[in-house]
């Protein structure tokens, strides 16, 4: 019996017949990793850094993010559910709409500010190479309904699309290098750089690690559709180190070939004009895509008799909307709000599952209403990452790991520890107190 590629197992475990190998879902986290973003700060790198300093921090900082993402993908295995319903799980009933809630509002909103990026980018491609000038409103809202079609129509669409971006984007990405070495020739391994503020390779690290590490919380989307635990370990950890750490060293190298800070107009100066525009095009998509498909598993767990291709498209067109209107402009601040909040979910359910209550990680268990002390963690740990992010987000009282989306992870993971286990003892010993009054 035929599977309809839009029904998408939203709130129920992924079908095993339907389950994915590595290698395919590899693919998808690499076409999330190839975007824009990831092409913008290669070339804020390449400015700070030698080149040889460059791709060591974006090496280990990819490292890092891929294990990161590999333990968070792992539960997805475990489980074969999405995110959202996972912290059911971890922050109970009521808890899990909270946290639903704060994934569907984020990716939300940066599905948003994605596709003012792709409208600013696009905007200068097109009037260099047609000469026709087409305002930036019009072209995120062009960019924001393309970018909806495949998250409407569930993962496989997304699978199929990033089967079909991630060699383009490779051959397309190394053919501009390529054109860019032969007329300009290869840079110093150790030049100095002539642009930009001068970065330290402990800070490089630290912004390859922040430009992803919300994301990392939110692989059990992609990872509930693994064939096994170790398998989707495997892809989200090789994904996301391939797919982040290539478009950061191919942006590294271009910008340092051609000497040119400009992110499109490096793709134009190697003479590049049509297949540029699809570069910028099918980067962004495949990840955007991305945003606004888990935007609609956070918001399947909310409204639980609502089709979720239904809300997604609404979704996407309030999204777009928000591109329209120019919520690009505001990205840097909306991104640390993102930071601050986002990443110590996945703390706690990682906690939750290796050293709390594995044997709750399962469809059929019974869920409670709140899982307190999962909500008292989460909430800490965000305040932590609060007080250790730069302002307007945060108060920046203090330094952790330098990267406050990371200290908000790690907090979480070690205080849903602590306070799990005085909470589990404090039951405990209440619970033996009743028994012995009753007695």
């Amino acid at each position: 019996m035929m599977d309809d590629i839009t029904q998408d197992f939203e709130r129920e475990p992924v079908p095993a017949h339907l389950r994915r190998n590595w290698v395919s879902l590899s693919l998808v986290w690499i076409a999330v990793g190839i975007d824009l973003s990831s092409m913008l700060l290669g070339v804020q790198l390449s400015g700070g850094l030698s080149l040889s300093k460059a791709i060591f921090a974006i090496i280990v900082g990819s490292l890092i993010l891929g294990v990161m993402s590999g333990f968070c993908a792992y539960i997805g295995a475990v489980t074969n559910l999405s995110t959202a319903m996972i912290s059911r799980i971890a922050f109970g009933e009521n808890g899990a709409k909270i946290v639903s809630t704060v994934l569907a509002v984020s990716l939300l909103g940066w599905f948003g500010v994605q596709a003012g990026f792709f409208a600013q980018n696009a905007q200068m491609a097109v009037s260099e190479v047609v000469g026709i000038n087409i305002s930036e409103n019009i072209l995120a809202v062009i960019g924001g309904l393309l970018m909806m079609t495949t998250a409407i129509i569930g993962y496989r669409s997304i699978e199929k699309l990033s089967i079909f971006a991630v060699p383009l984007l490779f051959i397309l990405v190394m053919l501009s290098l390529y054109l860019a070495v032969n007329k300009h020739g290869m840079p110093s391994w150790e030049a100095v750089p002539q642009s930009g503020a001068s970065l330290s390779t402990g800070v490089a690290i630290s912004l390859v690690i922040g430009i992803f590490v919300a994301g990392t919380v939110t692989t059990p989307d992609v990872s509930r559709w693994a064939k096994s635990r170790t398998g989707a370990f495997i892809a989200a950890f090789f994904g996301f180190l391939i797919g982040n750490s290539f478009m950061l060293v191919m942006a590294v190298l271009l910008s340092k070939v051609m000497s040119e800070s400009n992110l499109t107009l490096i793709f134009l100066g190697v003479g590049l004009g049509i297949p540029s525009f699809f570069v910028l095009t099918l980067a962004q998509w495949t990840t955007n895509t991305n945003n606004l498909y888990g935007s609609g598993l956070g918001l399947a767990v909310l409204f639980q008799n609502v089709p979720k291709g239904l809300m997604t498209l609404f979704a996407g067109l309030f999204a777009t909307g928000l591109a329209f209107f120019g919520i690009f402009d505001h990205f840097e601040a909306f991104l640390n709000l993102i930071s601050i909040f986002v990443p110590p979910i996945g703390g706690v359910y990682l906690s939750e599952y290796f050293f709390l209550n594995k044997r709750n990680f399962a469809f059929n268990t019974a869920i409670q209403n709140w899982r307190g002390y999962s909500i008292i963690a989460w909430l800490a740990a965000s305040f932590i990452s609060y007080l250790t992010s730069p302002a307007p987000a945060g108060l920046e009282l203090m330094t952790l790991t330098t990267v406050p989306a990371l200290d908000g992870f790690l907090a979480a993971l070690i205080l849903q520890v602590i306070i799990g286990y005085v909470w589990g003892r404090f039951k405990t010993t209440r619970s033996t107190e009743h028994w012995e009054e009753a007695k």
